[in-house]
């Protein structure tokens, strides 16, 4: 099963995922950070195109006056009443929370007298309001802060998206490396700790691609909430997969990273 290494560039194949074995750190490190900043740029694409519209539709429908201070929501307007709902996102108040304002959005926020709930397809959670903070819940406060946080706000969701993934990846890459060295020992593989580190590091890769597509299909409506919960579940297992397919494409001992040219004269 073996096959010609080849130069580590692209980890949609287990032989890719394999060449960074014995490539340089460097290499594995811009890839990551490109896949990185590809998913964060996806999940702040599908924020700014489906929850962007509805939050501003909510912010424009609060009353004037109102704020969330000493613990509780101080509201003038009607409730419960729902401030705006898309297929993805939902914003309702409820100060009792009597369940009277259920929507068909995939994630709802239901504020009420002194925590939120927030309801999915997993259930709800629910979160109180801190005893000392305050925040303006009005219409006039919250627009022009609004207006001016949504494009850096962005910048800074793919920021923080790529930085989680990097430091995830690595905390696997070496949880995963001494087990894989084992295995490779055993196949008589030619990996130590570093060069299983960087194999393990660029089989994670592959799930965060899927993933996404998977953000793109779920924003442009091609897949569902639990189609995307699945292939959510997937991902988690596919660099497994990749890592026991890739490591029958890492050379052998004594091999030599590259075939020689029979037909190339020595000087």
């Amino acid at each position: 099963m073996d096959a010609p290494i080849q130069t580590a560039w692209q980890p949609v194949t287990p032989q890719g995922v394999a060449a960074f074995a014995h490539s340089p750190w460097r290499r594995l490190l811009l890839v990551q950070f490109i896949v990185a900043l590809l998913v964060g740029g996806a999940i702040a694409w599908f924020i700014q195109i489906e929850y962007y519209p509805t939050i501003t539709s909510a912010i424009q429908g609060l009353p004037s006056n109102g704020e969330i201070a000493a613990g509780k929501l101080a509201w003038n307007g009607e409730s419960p009443a729902v401030l705006a709902a898309g297929k993805f996102l939902a914003l309702t108040v409820d100060m009792d929370h009597a369940g009277q304002k259920r929507t068909v959005a995939d994630v709802q926020f239901e504020f009420g007298r002194t925590n939120v709930f927030i309801h999915s397809l997993l259930g709800y959670a629910v979160f109180e309001y801190p005893s000392d903070w305050a925040f303006a819940t009005n219409r006039t406060a919250l627009e022009p802060l609004w207006g001016a946080w949504r494009p850096p706000l962005l910048a800074l969701i793919v920021l923080s998206v790529a930085a989680a993934l990097m430091v995830s990846w690595y905390l696997l890459a070496t949880l995963y490396a001494a087990p894989i060295w084992l295995l490779g020992f055993y196949l008589n593989r030619d990996l130590n700790w570093l060069r299983s580190w960087r194999l393990c590091g660029a089989a994670l890769l592959p799930g965060a691609i899927l993933m996404l597509f998977a953000i793109s299909f779920y924003a442009l409506g091609l897949m569902d909430l639990v189609q995307f919960g699945f292939v959510y579940a997937s991902h988690l297992v596919i660099g497994w997969v990749y890592l026991l397919a890739a490591i029958f494409f890492v050379r052998r001992v004594g091999e030599t990273s590259a075939p020689k040219n029979p037909f190339k004269s020595s000087k």
